[in-house]
C-alpha cells in the first residue's frame, strides 16, 4: 500500500533528489517527476513498509496529462522532464476529481486508497480499520520525509491535513475511533515538533499540549509522554533548563511511555542540570539513561529516531555542558557517524554538529 503526501512548497528537482538518495539500489521503482504548465509544484507516493521510503513523484493535477507527458517520454526513449527514467509499466488509474482527496495524494494506481480516505470525510460513519492503518502509514512516510527535506517543507502539507483529521475525529463513531484518535494525537504531536524545529514555540507548545490531551484520552502513554517531552525541548531552545527539567519529569511520569521515550527524557534531565551547572545530578541522570537503554529494546514508530547513535548524540550534549569536551567530541563524532542514511543530513543534526565543534575547539 502507497503513502502519499503533497509538498507544495517543493521544486520537482529537489524532491526527486531526495527520493534518489533515499530509494535503495535495488528498489524496483525509480523516481518520476513531472512538470506542468510549466510548475515545479509536486507531490510524493512513499511507501513505508520496513522503514524505507519506496517513491513515486508525480505532479498534483490531472491523471490524464501526467499520463500523456510520460508516455510521450517513454515514446522517446528518453526520461522525464529532469532526466529520469519513467517506471516501466507504470499504471494509472482514472482521473482525479476536484475532491478533498488532492491535498492528500498525487499518485500512480492507487485509485481504491483515496477513495477509503475521501469517502471517510464525506460519511466518518465508513471509518474502519483499513483506513486507520493507511493513515498510520501515511504518516509514518511523511515523517521520513522530513529527515530529508526538512520542517519547513512539510509543515503546510501536514498542518493542512491535521485540520481534516481534527473534522474527521470529532464526527468519527464506531469501533475504529478510538484507534483513529491515536493517530489524530501522534500527527498533533509531530505538527507540534515542526513548529519547535521552525522556532514557532508558542504553536509547538499549544500542539503538544493538545497531542497529550488526545493521547491521554485514548490511553497512548508514549505519544502523550513524547508531546511532554517536546515541550522540555522548545525550553531548551530556549534556553531556561528548570523548564527542560521540569518537563523531562512529567514525561518520565506518565504511564504507559515506552523505555526508549523514557532514557531520552533521562538525557534530557541531565541536559536541563548541566545548563544549570550541577554536575553531579547531571552524571546520575547520565547514569540512569545508560542502564535503562541496556534495557530498552527497539524503539515504536511513533519515536523511530531513539537509537543508540541518537542518545550517543545527547549524551554528547550533557558532557559538553559539564566540560567534558574530550568525551563529547567523542560521543557526538559516533553518534554523527552512526546514525542511519536517511537521517544523517537531516536538519535536526545541525545542533549536534554545532556541538562537535564547539567541544573540538576546548578539547
Amino acid at each position: 500500500m502507497s503513502q502519499f503526501v503533497n509538498v507544495d512548497e517543493l521544486t520537482a528537482e529537489r524532491v526527486a533528489t531526495a527520493v534518489e538518495q533515499l530509494l535503495p539500489d535495488s528498489a524496483p521503482v525509480r523516481p518520476v517527476a513531472v512538470l506542468r504548465k510549466g510548475r515545479s509544484h509536486a507531490s510524493w507516493v512513499l511507501d513505508s513498509a520496513a522503514g524505507l521510503l519506496v517513491g513515486k513523484v508525480l505532479l498534483r493535477g490531472d491523471r490524464d496529462v501526467v499520463r500523456r507527458r510520460i508516455a510521450e517520454h517513454q515514446q522517446q526513449g528518453g526520461g522525464t522532464s529532469i532526466g529520469m527514467a519513467a517506471p516501466a509499466g507504470a499504471h494509472f488509474g482514472p482521473p482525479l476529481s476536484a475532491s478533498r482527496s488532492n491535498r492528500w495524494v498525487g499518485g500512480i494506481g492507487e485509485v481504491d486508497d483515496l477513495g477509503r480516505i475521501d469517502a471517510v470525510q464525506q460519511r466518518p460513519s465508513r471509518l474502519d480499520a483499513g483506513t486507520v492503518e493507511l493513515l498510520t502509514r501515511l504518516l509514518a512516510g511523511q515523517r521520513r520525509l522530513e529527515d530529508a527535506l526538512g520542517p519547513a517543507a512539510v509543515l503546510g502539507p501536514m498542518a493542512r491535513q491535521l485540520e481534516e483529521l481534527d473534522v474527521m475525529l470529532r464526527e468519527a463513531t464506531g469501533r475504529s475511533r478510538d484507534a483513529l484518535a491515536r493517530v489524530v494525537a501522534e500527527w498533533t504531536c509531530y505538527v507540534g515538533w515542526l513548529h519547535a524545529a521552525l522556532r514557532h514555540d508558542h504553536q509547538a507548545l499549544a500542539l503538544c499540549a493538545r497531542a497529550t490531551e488526545l493521547a491521554d484520552d485514548v490511553g497512548d502513554g508514549t505519544v502523550a509522554s513524547t508531546a511532554t517531552s517536546f515541550q522540555g525541548y522548545v525550553a531548551r531552545q530556549q534556553g531556561r533548563p528548570r523548564a527542560v527539567i521540569r518537563a523531562a519529569a512529567a514525561a518520565l511520569e506518565v504511564p504507559g511511555a515506552d523505555q526508549t521515550q523514557r532514557t531520552f527524557d533521562l538525557l534530557q534531565a541531565a541536559q536541563g542540570y548541566a545548563a544549570l551547572g550541577d554536575a553531579g545530578e547531571a552524571c546520575r541522570y547520565l547514569g540512569r539513561a545508560a542502564d535503562l537503554a541496556t534495557r530498552a529494546g527497539a524503539p515504536p514508530p511513533s519515536v523511530y529516531w531513539y537509537t543508540e547513535p541518537f542518545f550517543r548524540l545527547n549524551i554528547g550534549l550533557v558532557q559538553l555542558g559539564i566540560s567534558r569536551h574530550r568525551d563529547a567530541v567523542d560521543s557526538l563524532r559516533a553518534g554523527l557517524k552512526d546514525l542511519p542514511a536517511d537521517q544523517r543530513d537531516a536538519r535536526w543534526t545541525d545542533e549536534y554538529r554545532e556541538a562537535l565543534a564547539a567541544a573540538s575547539e576546548h578539547r
